[in-house]
């Protein structure tokens, strides 16, 4: 009987290992489908009990400052949720007037924000004709776009989402006052499910790294936003902005949603500009003025702070703000980088990894630049990996070989 010849064995398990892999692959594909539904179906529960650990985290060192001079933990988290409270009514009481004032003017901006709009109405125009020129040419001229705008009650739309924002809120408050008050009961028991020594070892610095982190990160963001606000109060009131007090609050509220919010307070000032203003300079002056404040901000204050501390690809932030934006709206952009430090503390954890980096660096030349630099000590480092692994293998290898000691070759034992 013929046996089979090592290509077919060999084709047949490449094809069973591709098999292998595929199947791993529509598992993960299958997982992240699941998870994508499971956080858009649980967006009521799941997004205010999220934001409510993100703010406990933040929180948690006034906790234990309460703590540790012999308040008991609820009564601390009772405490935690007052000031939470506090703060928000301060800050609704100290901008309602303002803000109701220039929702009263709404109709008036609105208008004059037409007005504005009509001048590009002879381009719209234009461009109308030019897509009315491609539909015959492509041969739907006869064909015609009817765009019905069915006409909703602003009050019924409001009763209808009122129960379900406020059970929101009634969740996330309970959500804070328990994590806060359990906390530690909370770590105990994660830690108790760990069976080995080494395992509580990287739970234990899993939890500290993401109390450090987050709440350090909150924090000076907070921090951060608020001279953010003072400061755009001080140049709104210095080029005669009216009320300049709402527009330091709007932009330190917004700052917590890194691009995002910049990009909606710079759309805001710009149709405040155009809806109040009459020249050039007078409508993109306050825009230019808050951006201004963003740049020395962004450039120079934050990374300052918080540049130790979240070390993240800024692409990789972005991703995070549109992926939980898309997927709880506002509140998903408020808790996206906390999250996100969250998710980079376990992995770093669970999944150690060593720096790539050189034992020998590459000399640098006077026309290299950066990129080429960093790519080739990368490439030199990866050599050397590589470089060490094979002689380790070498290495072992020609231990196995070698008889064990006290034994001739043959396994025989020597003669004394």
């Amino acid at each position: 009987m013929k046996a089979p010849s090592p290509p077919e064995d060999m084709n047949e398990s490449q094809f069973e290992r591709v098999l292998d892999n595929a199947a791993r692959l529509s598992m993960v594909a299958i997982g992240i489908v699941v998870l994508l539904f499971v956080l858009q179906a649980g967006q009521v529960f799941l997004a205010p009990v999220t934001l409510a650990i993100v703010v406990g985290l933040m929180f948690g060192p006034v906790a234990d400052r309460l703590e540790s001079v012999g308040v008991p933990p609820a009564l601390s988290a009772a405490v935690v949720v007052l000031l939470l409270l506090g703060i928000i009514a301060v800050g609704i009481v100290a901008f309602a007037l303002p803000l109701s004032e220039w929702v009263a003017r709404a109709p008036l901006i609105w208008e004059k924000l037409q007005g504005q709009l009509a001048n590009l109405k002879e381009p719209l125009e234009t461009f109308s004709q030019f897509q009315s020129q491609l539909n015959e040419v492509f041969g739907g001229g006869s064909a015609a776009m009817n765009v019905n705008v069915e006409d909703g009650s602003a009050v019924t739309s409001v009763a209808l989402l009122a129960p379900a924002l406020m059970a929101q809120i009634l969740i996330f408050l309970a959500s804070l006052y328990f994590f806060v008050a359990t906390r530690d009961h909370i770590r105990i028991s994660v830690l108790s499910l760990c069976v080995t020594r080494r395992m509580r070892w990287r739970t234990a610095h899993v939890f500290r790294d993401v109390e450090a982190k987050v709440s350090r990160f909150l924090l000076s963001i907070t921090f951060i936003n608020v001279c953010v606000g003072i400061a755009v109060t001080l140049v709104m009131w210095a080029i005669g902005m009216p009320s300049p007090i709402l527009w330091g609050a709007l932009a330190a509220v917004l700052n917590y949603i890194p691009y995002v919010g910049q990009g909606t307070m710079i759309l805001i000032l710009l149709a405040v500009g155009l809806g109040t203003q009459t020249r050039l300079e007078q409508i993109v002056l306050p825009t230019l003025c808050y951006m201004g404040v963003n740049f020395i901000e962004g450039q120079i204050v934050t990374p300052h702070f918080i540049g130790r501390t979240m070390t993240l690809n800024p692409f990789v932030i972005f991703l995070s703000i549109t992926f939980w934006l898309w997927a709880w709206g506002p509140v998903g952009g408020l808790v996206a980088v906390p999250t996100l430090l969250i998710v980079t503390s376990i992995m770093t954890h669970a999944l150690p990894s060593k720096p790539v980096a050189p034992k020998r660096p590459v000399r640098r030349t006077r026309n290299m630049t950066d990129r080429e630099a960093l790519l080739a000590n990368t490439a030199q480092a990866i050599k050397e990996q590589r470089q060490d692994a094979e002689d380790s293998g070498e290495k072992r290898k020609q231990e196995r070989m070698e008889p064990p000691e006290g034994t001739a070759p043959t396994g025989v034992e020597t003669s004394g």
